[in-house]
């Protein structure tokens, strides 16, 4: 009876395997039968059926099916045991069989009992086991030979057959496994070919390499698990085959050859696997790595299309063929730069063309997409090298003609030079005249090959280059070379004339022989004919003379007038050269600031040079270049695009410079930060950053050169302008160029102020607000103070201090300088404050006896007196000039406010008018008197009291409290407030209210007088006037100099210039002790100021 089984594995079963109540041990019967042996197992009925029945399932499945199918023969082995038993074996082994059976041997019980039993049984009971084989009982092992042959027997039953339960237990169980494993093996690889098979490829580099890097990873992984199968494979074969390896004559038995047969297949399937996959694998990998190929060239394709593209627009930009010869070559260096920068992206293109080619001659699987980006790669290199080539040749072409241009204009300049060169009077003669003309002569013969000499075959050979622009210059200098010519030809006819000229002697008219021999006493009527026949005579070679000076003069006349002519052409010429200089120096002004802006400042922020740039130098672009993109932005977008507008009337430029004074305050913040960029720059010159942009730039300076550019620039200007001013004296725009040349050494001076302002260190308040800087400098200062001990004021007169002032608006400070150790800017000297007085305040006595370079500053009516002492007389005369118009300008402001309030105060009164015109005091005192009352801030009467005016400021409050802060014996320099010096000035202090006293000489203006009334006389400040008579109320009638008017001015608006008095002249600030305000000898102008500093801070 058969029953559908499932399929069993030894592994499944081991455990009922083992108990070994059936084996296969691989003998055979004589028709090749398989051989089932059941040995003598007493518990054999207590075995469950289900173990039974997957016993037999597993044993029969084992030999081949050939084998199987001829039919099994069963050796049941009861000798040891009963009748009853055997019976039961036998009929359990025919109910579960599932195979075929060939015959079933009995070696039934050997007992004699149990034997005859048995037989008798056995014939009774034949029927019970429906059975369609026989079944033989045997008595004995011989008996079982008959049948098996013994070598197919194991020696339990007498046979010689080696077997061994356990090592088949071990062996079946291994082949079954690695068919498993052989069988998943192929399992897995055909799903991962299909995997493989069913993948898209990806579109872009990075995910193609990802799939390629993930697929090849599983592929490593299989590779491995195969290798490990074939590893177990060839590890089961050796087992196996290991009797034959101990013993050469061993003969394996049918099941251990089928066994063997059994792993030599799957080995060799596996590797058929292994093989077939490996030939997928290797087309698969190579898609991959085309489909990466291919991705890597589509987006190398993309960035050099885009770089190529980059340079053919930016090639398109390079339009410009030139304005100069300088610009051109500039243009054609810019071109060759542009040139070797864009050859990076030409070669990588046709580095990629060539790239692509490869992969065609490798029979890429997209060709059709390759080779059309080859096409385009070559086509826009050949393009771009196309372009180049133009553009160089325009240039070319430009360079050719520039030099064209610059020759004849050269010639001219030359010619010009020559003519101006050639001085007048000199020409006048004979000898001069020709070898004048010798010179001019022998010039034109070198014209040939220096000027133009067919306009219209310069316009047919560079209509290429010419545009509006191009002509217009080529039209100039054209007309250029024609007007030199003219001018040459306007010589040469005036020196040919001169050449010519001849100087013809007077021949004498003597008296007819004749006449005197027929008539020795002529009578009176032959007398009259004959004189007044000699007196026509005489008057026609009069007339003659007469005509031929008159034609010399005028030919003298026009020669001159030829020379002033020339003179002015020669000027004219001049000043365009100056203007050419100008241009051109701008513009490679602007183009040297653009080069270091683009060639240094820009590469700080590219990211592929960071790794050249030192940690000291990063983030510090704005303390290197400061304000210099400023600049660069101010020339290039306005200035220099204004100075173009006046290259045909150069004489007008002033106004240029005058139009943008603002902007050129730009160069202050420049200069001020300088020393910052100069001690940077020493701090990383070193640095590789510097060196390869000087390499790209093909500078042969370091950039320190470059940023001191800006610096050489803006002292340039003054030097220009003042070589314009030297040619243009009788112009329209003389004027405005002086302004511009004032202007710019302001700003010059500025700057080099600002410098030294920034160095002031210890000053607590804001310099800004003590308002404009008007003077620096050094001197040696003495202090001379009221109050003192007696040893401090002899320090005081014999020590003096080594101080800086700074004069500004409100306040002047003193410093004191301390020189730098260093280099360049680290030498400048820096300034400690040591205390500043409120012009508010201060008095100067210009005159110090004995020594012309010094003057006083005093302060709070001379309680503190500072002598000053100017390195030359120059210096000081600048210095208290500049310290009287603050002072002035104080006092007209209290003048101003002082009208103001005495307006305000006072009734309207009638003004009588004189009709007296010479000086009368008694016409005019009333009069004087109320216009005094009215506008003259310096009586008593325009104050309406003295408690109106402000008080003096207090010490500790306002500038007081820094003017005491000298410090006490700082190098034995200074002193402090406790130890405040006795005065010992050596010019007189002279105090006290009234009018001032007539004293005989010449006298300045120090503040401007309009005119008043009839009498009075009009004067600006700085007019020096003469003292006539004193009059009444404060009031001397003067003599203006420089007008010479004459008439009444107040004596306080006068200063001492020459007289014979020894007192020092002095204009002061400080309030007398009556409370007049009288500007005498140590009198006061701004302490009556209503204007305070209070709010200031020391």
């Amino acid at each position: 009876m058969h029953q559908d089984i499932v399929p069993l594995c030894a592994a499944d079963i081991q455990d009922q395997l083992k108990k070994r109540f059936a084996y296969l041990s691989g003998g055979r019967g004589k028709d090749g039968c398989p051989v089932i042996t059941f040995p003598d197992y007493p518990t054999f009925s207590d075995i469950p059926d289900k173990e039974f029945q997957n016993v037999m399932t597993y044993l029969t499945s084992v030999p081949s099916l050939q084998d199987a199918g001829i039919g099994f023969i069963l050796v049941i082995d009861r000798r040891q045991d009963k009748w009853t038993s055997v019976k039961a074996s036998v009929l359990r082994i025919a109910a579960s069989f599932p195979a075929n059976l060939q015959l079933v041997l009995v070696l039934r019980p050997t007992g004699f009992f149990q034997r005859t039993l048995s037989d008798i049984a056995f014939r009774f009971s034949r029927d019970d086991f429906k059975m369609k084989v026989p079944i033989i009982m045997l008595s004995s092992v011989p008996e079982l030979h008959g049948y098996i042959d013994k070598s197919q027997l194991t020696e339990d039953l007498g046979g010689t057959l080696d077997y061994c339960h356990t090592r088949w237990l071990c062996h079946r169980t291994a082949i079954e496994s690695f068919a498993l494993m052989v069988k998943q093996t192929a399992q897995m690889l055909q799903s991962f070919g299909t995997e493989l098979a069913e993948t898209e490829l990806p579109n872009d580099a990075q995910s193609t390499s990802l799939v390629l890097s993930a697929h090849t990873e599983k592929k490593d992984k299989m590779k491995e698990d195969m290798k490990l199968a074939l590893q177990e494979g060839h590890s089961i074969l050796e087992s196996i085959r290991e009797p034959l390896a101990r013993n050469p004559e061993y003969s394996l038995n049918q099941d251990q050859l089928d066994n063997q047969t059994t792993v030599q297949r799957l080995l060799a399937q596996l590797s058929e696997t292994e093989a077939a996959f490996d030939e997928f694998w290797a087309k698969h990998q190579q898609k991959l790595e085309q489909c990466l190929q291919l991705r890597h060239f589509e987006q190398n394709f993309r960035e050099v299309k885009v770089a190529l593209d980059g340079v053919s627009q930016k090639i398109s930009t390079f339009t410009d063929v030139g304005n100069s010869l300088a610009h051109v070559k500039h243009l054609l260096k810019d071109l060759a730069n542009f040139e070797e920068k864009s050859n990076v992206s030409v070669e990588k293109a046709r580095a990629l063309s060539l790239e692509g080619s490869q992969l065609i001659e490798n029979k890429h699987y997209a060709v059709d997409s390759i080779h059309p980006k080859c096409n385009e790669l070559q086509h826009l290199c050949d393009r771009f090298a196309a372009e180049i080539g133009k553009r160089r040749n325009l240039l070319n072409k430009s360079l050719e003609l520039h030099g064209v241009l610059e020759t004849s204009m050269k010639w001219c300049d030359e010619g010009i030079y020559l003519l101006a060169s050639q001085p007048v009077d000199k020409c006048q003669s004979q000898d001069g005249a020709e070898a004048a003309l010798q010179e001019i002569e022998k010039f034109l013969e070198t014209s040939a090959e220096n000027k133009i000499q067919e306009l219209n075959k310069i316009y047919k050979e560079y209509e290429s280059i010419l545009n509006q622009d191009l002509m217009e210059h080529v039209q100039k200098v054209f007309q250029k070379q024609e007007s030199t010519e003219e001018m040459f030809h306007r010589r040469q006819v005036s020196l040919k004339k001169l050449a010519a000229k001849q100087t013809r002697p007077v021949q004498p008219v003597a008296p007819r022989p004749e006449v005197f021999t027929k008539s020795p006493c002529p009578s009176p009527g032959i007398r009259r004919g004959s004189e007044n026949s000699s007196s026509s005579e005489g008057n026609v070679l009069r007339r003659g003379s007469y005509r031929r000076a008159k034609s010399e003069m005028s030919e003298n006349q026009q020669v001159r007038s030829g020379s002033t002519g020339d003179e002015e052409e020669s000027l004219a010429i001049l000043r365009r050269h100056v203007m050419n200089e100008l241009l051109e120096t701008e513009r490679a002004y602007v183009e040297e600031l653009l080069c270091v802006l683009e060639g240094y400042a820009a590469e700080m922020d590219n990211p592929l040079m960071m790794h050249l740039i030192s940690t000291s130098l990063q983030n510090k672009k704005d303390v290197l270049f400061g304000n210099m993109e400023e600049i660069y932005h101010f020339h290039n977008r306005i200035f220099l695009r204004e100075l173009e507008n006046y290259i045909d009337c150069p004489e007008l430029v002033g106004r240029c410079f005058l139009g943008r004074m603002e902007e050129f305050q730009v160069y202050e913040k420049y200069c001020q930060n300088k020393p910052r960029s100069e001690s940077l720059w020493r701090q990383c010159s070193d640095c590789p950053f510097f060196q390869e942009c000087q390499k790209k730039l093909d500078h042969k300076l370091s950039l320190d050169s470059y940023l001191l550019k800006p610096v050489q620039r803006i002292t340039k200007y003054q030097l220009l302008l003042k070589e314009m001013l030297k040619y243009s004296k009788n112009c329209e725009g003389a004027e405005d160029l002086q302004e511009a040349l004032s202007s710019i050494l302001g700003i010059l001076k500025a700057v080099n102020d600002s410098m030294h302002l920034i160095a002031i260190t210890g000053y607590d308040g804001n310099l800004s607000d003590l308002g404009k800087l008007l003077m620096q400098g050094s001197f040696s200062v003495w202090t001379d103070h009221k109050k003192g001990h007696s040893k401090v004021k002899d320090l005081a007169r014999f020590k003096p201090m080594q101080r800086h002032l700074f004069l500004h608006e409100k306040a002047v400070l003193f410093c004191k300088k301390r020189e730098e150790n260093g280099e360049g800017y680290e030498k400048a000297p820096s300034y400690s404050y040591k205390q500043s007085l409120s012009m508010a305040a201060v008095g100067i006595t210009e005159n110090v006896k004995g020594d012309n370079k010094k003057f006083e500053i005093w302060y709070n009516a001379r309680e503190e007196v500072y002598i000053i002492q100017a390195p030359t007389p120059e210096i000081k005369a600048a210095w208290v000039n500049e310290i009287r118009k603050v002072l002035t300008s104080q006092l007209q402001a209290f003048r101003e406010a002082s009208q103001h309030r005495a307006l305000e105060q006072s009734q309207s009164l009638p003004l009588p008018v004189s009709s007296h015109t010479s000086p009368s005091r008694g016409n005019t005192k009333a009069v004087r008197k109320l216009e005094e009352r009215k506008t003259d801030p310096l009586s008593l009467e325009g104050y309406g009291s003295s408690a109106s005016l402000p008080k003096p400021p207090e010490k500790g409050k306002g500038w007081s409290k820094t003017s005491h802060s000298l410090e006490a014996s700082e190098d034995n320099d200074g002193w402090s407030s406790a130890e405040e010096l006795i005065n010992s000035s050596d010019a007189e202090e002279e105090g006290g209210a009234g009018p001032r006293k007539l004293v005989p000489g010449k006298y300045t203006v120090v503040v401007d007088q309009e005119k008043g009334g009839p009498d009075a006389l009009s004067a600006k400040s700085g007019d020096t006037v003469e003292v006539i008579h004193e009059g009444d109320e404060g009031l001397w009638y003067v003599r203006n100099l420089s007008t010479g008017q004459e008439g009444w001015v107040p004596a306080g608006s006068l200063s001492t210039l020459i007289g014979k008095s020894k007192s020092a002249q002095c204009l002061s600030s400080s309030e007398s002790g009556t409370g007049s305000a009288l500007l005498s000898n140590s009198s006061s102008c701004s302490e009556s100021c209503n204007t305070t500093f209070s709010d200031l801070k020391g």
